[in-house]
C-alpha cells in the first residue's frame, strides 16, 4: 500500500482535488492537507469539510535544543560579566561570585530552554517528521517544508488501496500540482509516491 503526496498553490487547486479523492472513493479519514499559513488553512478546512493536519510533535528533540540554546544564552550572558570582574583590578574579589553566577546562568539557561523546548515541541509543528511519517526520505521531506515555507499546499491521500493510489497520483496531476522538481530539483513527479 502506497500514500499519495502532492503540493499545490492555490487553495482553489487544493479543493478540487480533494473533492476528486471523495469522489474516486477515498474516506475522507484518509486524505488531508496541511499549509502553514492558519488563517488560510482554516478557510480551506471550512470549504472542504477536510481537517487540516498538523505537524508532528517535536518531542524530546525539541526539549534537548532548546536546553543546548539556553545553555549558550547563559554562557553569552554571564561570561562577559565575570570577565570584567577578572579584568578590572578593583573587582578581582568579586571573580568567584562572577563564576556562581555563571554556574546559575548556565543551569537556569539549561532549565528555561528545556522547558519551552518542551512546550514548542508539543505544539505540532514538525511537518518534517510528519512527512518522513509518509516514508519519505529526509531530503525529500525538507524540500517539501521548503515549498510549504513559501506559501504551498501539501496535500496527501493515505494508503488504502492501490488502485486508489494510483488513482490519487491522476487526481493530483489533473489538479495543477506543482512541479516537484521545481522544487526539490530531484526530478520527481509532481505526486510524490511513498512506501508505507
Amino acid at each position: 500500500m502506497e500514500s499519495v503526496v502532492a503540493l499545490f498553490r492555490e487553495p482553489a487547486q487544493v479543493k478540487l482535488a480533494l473533492d476528486a479523492l471523495l469522489d474516486h472513493g477515498y474516506a475522507r479519514d484518509n486524505h488531508g492537507f496541511t499549509m502553514l499559513d492558519v488563517v488560510a488553512e482554516a478557510e480551506l478546512a471550512s470549504d472542504t469539510g477536510v481537517s487540516p493536519e498538523e505537524g508532528a510533535p517535536g518531542g524530546s528533540s525539541s526539549v534537548l535544543r532548546g536546553m543546548g540554546l539556553g545553555t549558550l544564552g547563559g554562557l553569552v550572558l554571564t561570561v562577559p560579566i565575570w570577565l570584567i570582574l577578572l579584568i578590572i583590578p578593583t573587582t578581582r574579589v568579586y571573580a568567584d561570585g562572577g563564576l556562581l553566577g555563571m554556574l546559575f546562568g548556565v543551569l537556569g539557561g539549561a532549565g528555561m530552554g528545556g522547558l519551552f523546548g518542551a512546550l514548542a515541541g508539543t505544539d505540532g509543528g514538525d511537518y518534517v517528521k510528519l512527512m518522513r511519517q509518509f516514508g519519505m526520505p529526509a531530503r525529500v521531506a525538507e524540500g517539501y517544508y521548503q515549498s510549504m515555507k513559501d506559501g504551498n499546499i501539501l496535500v496527501f491521500a493515505r494508503a488504502q488501496q492501490d488502485v486508489l493510489a494510483d488513482e490519487a497520483v491522476k487526481i493530483f496531476k489533473k489538479s495543477g500540482a506543482v512541479d516537484m522538481d521545481a522544487i526539490i530539483g530531484s526530478g520527481q513527479l509532481s505526486s510524490q509516491r511513498t512506501a508505507s
